[in-house]
């Protein structure tokens, strides 16, 4: 192969689809064989209900290639304005240092075909808790590192749990702010259920029906699900 041909193959600009979609030309011909279908139109038609089944050409838009995708979706994201948030229940904005962007948000283990659902994603997060943990021990030289808990609810219903257990107070009722995320309480009481516990909401102020309550413990939140 000489200079131009190797340059030439360099200006291939719509090789995205034969790189990540699909199994090869050779491939299908050995999977078409194995079926004895002469073409994948053949094996759609045996596969779909004619009841569903259209032969009319999809009104769709030209094929671009990886670099024109990219573009249009700058384009389309262009057109967006930004507004201030004020949906609540634990959406904010942050910032994000460059340093976690690169490393966590960005790492390619979460969108790698092995991760393509929820089960998936939960494994690499508890992976990254593991190897987090594994670093503080390595840096403390000390036997045991503590971690964060997958997530907010999951953490107040650990709370809630360890606090009962630890409690020397003979009481079965955990005081919740009544401002506390939906989600966070219903992962609460799906944890209380079973240990026998008994969520009673109750306004933050209200100091009166916290002390007739007698409970365990009171679990509050800041900023509330109102943002307050």
């Amino acid at each position: 192969m000489d200079a131009l041909a190797e340059l030439a193959a360099l200006e291939a600009a719509d090789a995205f689809a034969a790189r990540h979609i699909g199994p090869s030309e050779s491939a299908i011909a050995g999977m078409l064989h194995t079926m004895g279908a002469a073409t994948l139109s053949d094996v759609a038609a045996k596969t779909v209900p004619a009841a569903i089944r259209t032969n009319r050409l999809m009104q769709l838009p030209p094929p671009v290639d990886e670099a024109g995708v990219l573009q249009e979706l700058r384009t389309l994201a262009a057109q967006n304005q930004l507004k201030r948030s004020l949906i609540g229940q634990g959406y904010y904005g942050t910032h994000m240092p460059p340093v976690v962007l690169r490393n966590v948000l960005e790492n390619p283990g979460w969108y790698t075909a092995y991760t393509p659902y929820q089960a998936e994603i939960a494994q690499g997060r508890l992976e990254a808790l593991l190897n987090f943990q594994t670093m503080v021990t390595e840096l403390t030289a000390m036997p045991i590192a503590n971690a964060s808990l997958l997530d907010e609810a999951t953490a107040a219903a650990e709370a809630m749990a360890m606090a009962h257990a630890i409690s020397k107070a003979k009481s079965d009722v955990i005081v919740v702010a009544a401002d506390v995320h939906p989600q966070t309480r219903a992962v609460l009481a799906t944890r209380a259920k079973p240990l026998g516990i008994t969520l009673m909401d109750v306004e933050p102020g209200d100091t009166a029906a916290i002390g007739a309550a007698q409970p365990f413990a009171l679990l509050l939140q800041y900023p509330g699900t109102t943002g307050a």
